[in-house]
């Protein structure tokens, strides 16, 4: 009888990293794949096995597909407050100063996006996040705001 090579011994293996630790659904498809072509033609997969497997495949690439559809939902969503806030372009608004907790007039002059939420850029130069707004009115002639 012949002894086994200690350097063939799986603690001995160097490990190496593709640079991510996630299996994508491409990986789980090759690992599948070498399973079947590597199987003892003596004793082969058992049909259950298979059919568990690729249900697990399944429902990965359903919540694979899921994910990527929440993700586009989420950007057009922000992309939606966008669009819907810019209707307040030359429009007269009544807002909440935070820093004096007082009540200020100006007109809108554009609407910007950014991570933490919509923000409307007033003629004055200042930024305020449309939850501030408190009024929204068209600025006639005479300077008298109709609401």
């Amino acid at each position: 009888m012949t002894s086994i090579d200690p350097s063939l011994y799986l603690k001995n293996q160097q490990t190496h990293t593709s640079g991510s630790s996630t299996l994508e659904k491409d990986d789980f498809l090759k690992i599948l794949m070498t399973q079947i072509q590597n199987q003892n033609p003596l004793d082969p997969m058992k049909d259950q096995e298979f059919v568990s497997q690729m249900t697990q495949f399944s429902s990965l690439e359903q919540m694979t597909n899921m994910s990527t559809a929440f993700q586009s939902f989420t950007e057009q969503q922000n992309m939606s407050s966008l669009i819907t806030y810019s209707g307040l372009i030359g429009k007269e608004i009544t807002y909440s100063s935070k820093d004096q907790g007082e009540l200020k007039t100006d007109v809108v002059a554009a609407v910007t996006q950014k991570e933490d939420g919509t923000y409307v850029e007033l003629q004055s130069g200042s930024l305020v996040d449309v939850q501030d707004v408190t009024k929204v009115g068209q600025k006639n002639g005479s300077g008298k705001q109709e609401t």
